[in-house]
């Protein structure tokens, strides 16, 4: 067993080993899929997220992709500021439910508004289709911004592994691209090269947890079945030349997590290219803890460390549902 996760992450642990819980490439696409909707099921009916003035369920249509999203609205306000949301999953597993809660925390602490993307996922749809989606509809959040009530120049990008990296994909193509413009990037123990090769993938690539090294290897067989592809910078953010104006980034890591030397790299990737970064180390914590809200003390401190640096960013005190 492990001896450096935090007791809240080894009680976790132990309650999955006895519940017999196997990781997704040993359950395969359809269970595994199945197995994270009823985890997350039960964690929200054990700690419900706060309520909101409004969850909504529409699409970006056509011109953008006809990409389903998710508007969580905690604030009142003729033009919020806006969160669009990446959830994680590998790009093969999860979904706008598995990370409902994730969402309406940020939405509450932050006191915004969060657009989340339903974007389309592998082996059914393989890279780049999800990037494609997820630029689409952050696109479609930007110019259509007086309609959803959000504020383009407020505009922030957020995801957890996968998710965060389409958010930090995508922040690069908006800056290529001239537009949209991103105010922040927040960047939850991203994705940056599924090939791994880090001390840190070879430490915690076992025994923390349905998430390890062989785990990265079954996501990248299906989101990135054509080799070549794994050198593309969209795929691999690493390769990406960052030069020009990147919006700062919030970037948070879980020691215990194969991805941590990879994400804390990337971090320092992006300071050299001129870009402001904050990177939030938690001890103990292993991969996937960000979701971990009434469970694990650390993951209300990361959401309130996510508020906090919006906040900052959008030059705004934190706000409370309904102020």
């Amino acid at each position: 067993m492990p001896d450096d996760v935090h007791p809240q992450i080894q009680d976790i642990l132990d309650r999955t080993a006895a519940a017999g819980l196997k990781p997704v490439e040993e359950l395969g696409l359809t269970a595994g899929r199945a197995q994270v909707e009823q985890l997350a099921a039960a964690r929200k009916e054990a700690s419900p997220p706060p309520q909101l003035l409004e969850v909504q369920d529409t699409r970006t249509g056509i011109g953008f992709g006809n990409v389903p999203v998710r508007i969580y609205r905690a604030s009142n306000e003729a033009a919020a500021p806006v969160v669009v949301f990446f959830h994680g999953g590998g790009h093969v597993i999860c979904s706008l439910d598995t990370h409902d809660g994730i969402a309406r925390h940020l939405a509450y602490q932050a006191g915004c508004t969060v657009i989340s993307v339903d974007y389309r996922m592998a082996p059914e749809h393989p890279f780049p289709a999800a990037v494609e989606d997820s630029f689409a509809a952050t696109r479609w959040v930007a110019e259509h911004a007086e309609a959803l009530r959000v504020d383009p120049a407020r505009l922030a990008l957020c995801g957890d592994s996968a998710g965060a990296n389409l958010a930090t994909v995508v922040a690069i193509m908006a800056r290529r691209s001239g537009g949209p413009a991103i105010a922040a990037q927040v960047l939850v123990y991203p994705v940056i090269d599924y090939r791994g090769g880090t001390a840190s993938a070879a430490r915690y690539g076992t025994g923390y947890g349905n998430f390890g090294t062989a785990t990265l290897r079954w996501f990248m067989d299906h989101y990135l079945p054509d080799p070549a592809s794994r050198d593309d910078w969209r795929a691999c953010p690493a390769n990406a030349d960052l030069a020009g104006d990147l919006p700062p980034a919030l970037v948070v890591t879980a020691q215990c997590d194969p991805l941590h030397d990879e994400a804390v790299a990337y971090a320092e990737q992006l300071r050299a290219a001129g870009v402001a970064v904050d990177h939030l180390g938690f001890e103990g914590m292993i991969h996937g803890f960000f979701g971990f809200l009434g469970l694990v003390d650390a993951a209300e401190e990361a959401h309130a460390a996510v508020a906090a640096f919006l906040s900052r960013t959008w030059n705004r005190p934190n706000r409370t549902i309904g102020s």
